[in-house]
């Protein structure tokens, strides 16, 4: 069964297209400076509509993952998995897969790849050396 993909909106479109184009995207503020990965129109701290789109550098650290042994439908026969939260190197937390799973540990640092699923490539982290 393949993954779900995700519903692209246009708050969302700008994130995935980077996805597409092998990087990772975030809004920042103008106003506050505030960085916010959930695209939204408005700024999650001043409320300002100043937002513009930054590409990261693909780079953060594990803050926490969790080793999933009995998934739910579609993930049924990929489990055992590891989704970790990597907090990315420009302030915002990002919930991708985790390769490499024998190797991590909470502070493992990771790097961003993405994998090609049908339309639309998927962000998951690799742990670095």
């Amino acid at each position: 069964m393949d993954t779900p993909l995700p519903l692209v909106t246009p708050e969302t479109a700008p994130f995935w297209e980077g996805c597409n184009q092998g990087e990772v995207r975030y809004q920042r503020c103008e106003r506050c400076a505030e960085v916010q990965l959930i695209p939204r129109a408005l700024c999650s701290r001043c409320h300002a509509t100043a937002l513009t789109w930054h590409r990261a550098a693909g780079a953060g650290t594990v803050a926490t993952f969790t080793v999933v042994k009995r998934a739910p439908g579609p993930f049924r026969d990929r489990a055992p998995y590891v989704i970790a939260l990597v907090d990315m190197d420009e302030r915002f937390r990002l919930m991708v897969n985790l390769h490499g799973a024998q190797d991590v540990a909470i502070g493992s640092r990771v790097r961003i790849v993405f994998r090609k699923d049908r339309t639309q490539a998927l962000p998951e982290a690799e742990v670095v050396a």
